[in-house]
Parts: C-alpha cells; sequence; structure tokens
C-alpha cells in the first residue's frame, strides 16, 4: 500500500483550505494529533502501522475545509457532517477506503446509527466507528486538542467530563481507550504551540 508523504497531505490541505486562516487552523491541529500519536506509540508495544496512523492523523480533518462559507466563517451548526464530508473529498481524489474511513470514523468515539437517530443528526444513517487499532489510536488522539477559539489541549479528565452529556456507554468508551493506549504528556505541544490546557 502506498501512502501520501507530509508534503501530499499538506498539499491536499492546501487544496481544499478556503483561506490561510482555515489552512492554519485545521493544517495545524492535523499536525498536533499527529505528534499526540506518535508519543503513544513511542511508549507502548503495538503492532500498529505508524506510517498508516501518521497518514490518518493529517487527513482526519480535511472535510472542515467544506464547512466554510463564502465569507471565511465556519459553519458551526453543521460541524458534526465533517468526518462525512472528509470521506467524499479524500473518495473524490481516489484514496482507498481505508483512508477515508479515518474522517467518517474519528467523530467523539463513534457515532452508531442509533445516535444519529436519537439525536436527530444531519448524517447518512450508519455506524461510524473505528474499528483497526489504527482508527482507534486516531479517534481517540484527536480528543486531546480542539480548534475552538483559540485552540487548546484537553486532558482526559476534561474530555471524560466533555462526553459525559452524550451518554455513560461513551464514557466507558473513551476510558477503554485510555486504558489501552494510555495518555499523552500535553506539555510540550502546549509549549511549542501556544495553546493552552484546558
Amino acid at each position: 500500500m502506498i501512502l501520501p508523504t507530509a508534503r501530499d497531505v499538506r498539499a491536499l490541505h492546501e487544496k481544499y483550505a478556503p483561506t490561510p486562516e482555515a489552512l492554519d487552523l485545521v493544517y495545524t491541529h492535523c499536525e498536533i494529533v499527529w505528534h499526540i500519536a506518535e508519543q503513544l506509540l513511542a511508549r507502548t508495544d503495538h503492532d500498529l502501522d505508524a506510517d498508516l496512523v501518521r497518514a490518518g492523523t493529517l487527513l482526519h480533518d480535511i472535510g472542515v475545509y467544506h464547512l466554510y462559507d463564502h465569507t471565511g466563517q465556519l459553519n458551526h451548526g453543521q460541524y458534526i457532517r465533517h468526518g462525512v464530508l472528509g470521506h467524499d473529498i479524500l473518495r473524490a481524489e481516489g484514496f482507498p477506503e481505508h483512508l477515508c474511513r479515518f474522517c467518517s470514523c474519528h467523530t467523539g468515539v463513534g457515532l452508531t446509527r442509533h445516535d444519529i437517530h436519537r439525536q436527530q443528526l444531519p448524517l447518512p444513517a450508519a455506524d461510524y466507528l473505528a474499528e483497526t487499532p489504527e482508527e482507534q489510536l486516531v479517534m481517540y488522539t484527536d480528543k486531546f486538542h480542539s480548534k475552538t477559539t483559540p485552540p487548546n489541549f484537553l486532558s482526559a479528565a476534561s474530555y471524560s467530563a466533555y462526553i459525559q452529556r452524550f451518554g455513560e456507554d461513551k464514557v466507558s468508551a473513551f476510558h477503554a481507550l485510555r486504558t489501552r493506549f494510555g495518555e499523552p504528556d500535553l506539555q510540550p505541544l502546549s509549549t511549542r504551540y501556544g495553546h493552552t490546557q484546558a
């Protein structure tokens, strides 16, 4: 399997980003998620494909660009759709399904048909669940950084508190990922990028 290089991924972000500010926000987030995943991969005994994780982290949020309007404003009301939009972008670019899934299967700790129906989410009814260890690690590491204004890092405790409103099953799913992959040290990245920790 031939994976896109970091340069290839950057070029793809540049192609779809509607403004330099959007590129900086989204690409920086993806880069940070890669550094978090890299840290966890380095200190755990695993048989994950690190190159696939790198590609997945750097591509997972590319669908966010399709949520910007002509004025450069992000449509927060439709943000839940960014995963399926990213899946569509990568498919149109000719990427294989196993790479497209990093986009559609990283939201929260997984979305099910039941979640979509119960919450009346604007998504095609399907299960969007991280299945492979690589998908699970990308989904998990994404939880430690937010593209809010301003962007910030989230501790495991902060994310657990946030996700509680979606049900105890989501909290349990996050804790299972935490047990499996461990917790990252966010301080060096917080210092490097100048983003605070929540």
